[in-house]
């Protein structure tokens, strides 16, 4: 079962672009580290800041 957080990764809703480049790299890494770290509190922290540097990265791509 994948962590909830996941659905914060997602993409396909984004146009072609910066925007979506930046967001399709991050949700790569996360489904990989849900799908490689064991359940427990240091993986939820990781992905919760795998998603504040996500949010980062969209961000900064709005200027791109």
């Amino acid at each position: 079962m994948s962590a909830p957080i996941l659905r914060y990764f997602e993409f396909a809703h984004l146009k072609a672009g910066p925007l979506r480049v930046t967001s399709e790299k991050f949700h790569r890494l996360a489904c990989d580290l849900d799908e490689s770290l064991a359940d427990g509190p240091e993986k939820s922290t990781s992905l919760r800041k795998l998603l504040e540097a996500k949010d980062a990265a969209v961000r900064a791509a709005l200027d791109a």
